[in-house]
Order: C-alpha cells, then structure tokens, then sequence
C-alpha cells in the first residue's frame, strides 16, 4: 500500500463515520398543542411509527406532569407508581426499548381527561410501514359517560429527523480527527 492511498483510505473512514445517521426522529407530542388537556393523543401519534432511539420530546406548561407507567397504571389513570416522574415544562423521553410505553399526566382528573399516551416501539431498523406506532386511545374514565370534549386538527409533520451519529459518535469526533491529523503527518 503507498503513500496515495492510506490518505484515501482514512478519509473515506473520517466520511463514512461522520455521515451515516441511525435516523433517529424527535417526536413533538400533540404537535404545536403540546401535552395538555383537549389533545386527542390517540389520534395524534396513529399512523406514527417509533423505534428504538427516537425521542418523545413534551411541552407543556406548569401545573402539568409527564409520568412513565406500566399497562395497568395507564388504564386506570393511576400515579402512586410511576416509572418515572418530570414536571419541568420540557421532558425528553428516549425511547431505549422496544415495547410499549405508556405516559400520563399525574395531576387530578388530567388523565382522565384524556392527558395519556401510549407508544409502541419497534426494535431499532424495524420501522416497518407505520404499524409501529400503535396506540390506545385514551378512555373518558369518568364513568359518567360522557367523553371529555377534544380538539383535532390535521397532522403536520413535526417529525425531525436528526442524524443520532452526531449524539452518538460527539465524543469519538475530536478523536477521530485527531488520529487521523496524526496520521496524515506522519504518512505525507
């Protein structure tokens, strides 16, 4: 191997590393409406496929919760058990696993009144043809009824694809370059 082609060599490397994404998306939840009252959130993610490494990204004002909970927690609109709990105004959820995940909001009457979600995530690179982001969509669960009144408008979409390489390989960059910089000097 001569000296003309290790440069080539190790740029194609540098290339390929820094260029090819997992294609992770960024799922805003209800859209421009956020997480609050009067989203259907069923509706909102049908249609929609989610993979392992995606993100649920949610908005939401204060006096509003986004808890993780297991099936049963999600169908009774429970909160003493949450998986995990976040109240910041904007929780980032990654989807690490596949299965689904299932998220309320924990103040009273709010999941009830429809502030719940529920996911499916397909193992990462089995997307699939949107079978994949299934969903139950919420019950009234006042026993009353009658449903809680909600808001639908189309769907744009605001899933933002983001090359994960950039997340994932950041720390690996600046020695990446660095090596290969190092090698360049010797080799040239």
């Amino acid at each position: 191997m001569g000296k003309s082609t290790l440069p080539g060599i190790i740029y194609s490397v540098l290339f390929m590393c820094c260029v090819v994404p997992s294609l992770a998306k960024v799922h805003t939840v209800g859209d421009s409406a956020g997480w609050a009252l009067g989203v259907n959130y069923g509706t909102w993610a049908s249609g929609t496929t989610f993979n392992v490494g995606d993100s649920l990204v949610f908005n939401y004002p204060s006096g509003h919760t986004v808890d993780e909970v297991s099936s049963s927690d999600y169908d009774s609109c429970s909160t003493g058990n949450s998986i995990s709990s976040d109240s910041s105004g904007a929780t980032t959820i990654p989807l690490k696993t596949a299965g689904t995940h299932y998220f309320i909001c924990n103040v009273m009457g709010h999941c009830t009144g429809g502030m719940k979600l529920s996911v499916t995530v397909a193992a990462a690179g089995g997307g699939g043809s949107g079978g994949g982001g299934s969903t139950t969509p919420p019950s009234s669960g006042s026993g009353s009824g009658t449903t809680p009144s909600t808001t639908t408008t189309p769907k744009p979409d605001t899933t933002t694809s983001h090359p994960s390489a950039s997340v994932t390989l950041s720390p690996f960059i600046p020695l990446l370059i660095s090596g290969v910089a190092i090698l360049c000097y010797f080799v040239i």
